[in-house]
């Protein structure tokens, strides 16, 4: 069980969030690498990091809808109801980004990909410190880390491990292109 991070760690993690930082967590699958999702240094650390293509776009994971709305453009209460009925859990929907959305975060994409976590430490995390981006922790392509201490050695200094486990799932998160319907992963 996930247990809230102690005040100072708290604050710590949020400063280092703030100047461009990048936490390493546990999420339902795997540890995630995550930063503020307008902060573009956080950003392209998280690109930089894993090698990835600064065009394929990231997660945001979020505690409720409420936390993710200023990301995405409106989306109807019928649309909500479906999203509800998914979350929280294991679904990502990509959904149309809102204008202000950094390329950085969003890729090449017109969407955004959002998740309201089941994951409960995913949750008080971003209960604590607001959305926030979640892509696995490994090198783009390769097999990803499953503890804290994978992530310190593979990452060292450059991000900060905060202390968790992972859910049960054994597969990453179902991506859903709200708009289609199509499932996409």
């Amino acid at each position: 069980m996930f247990r809230a991070l102690p005040a100072a760690q708290r604050r710590a993690a949020r400063a280092h969030l703030r100047a461009g930082g990048v936490l390493a967590y546990a999420t339902e699958s795997c540890f995630g690498l995550g930063c503020l999702p307008g902060n573009a240094r956080g950003l392209r650390t998280i690109l930089r990091l894993k090698g990835r293509p600064n065009h394929k776009g990231m997660i945001v994971v979020g505690r409720r809808f409420a936390d993710l709305r200023r990301l995405v453009r409106p989306v109807d209460a019928a649309g909500q109801a479906r999203l509800m009925s998914r979350w929280p859990g294991p679904t990502t929907f990509l959904l149309p980004a809102d204008r202000r959305v950094l390329p950085l975060l969003r890729g090449r994409h017109r969407t955004l990909a959002v998740r309201v976590s089941a994951h409960h430490g995913v949750a008080m995390l971003t209960r604590d410190l607001g959305p926030l981006v979640s892509t696995s922790a490994n090198f783009a392509g390769k097999v990803s880390l499953k503890n804290a201490a994978a992530c310190r050695r593979t990452f060292g200094q450059e991000v900060m491990v905060l202390p968790g486990r992972t859910g049960r799932a054994r597969r990453p998160s179902a991506i859903i292109d709200f708009a289609s319907g199509r499932v996409l992963r």
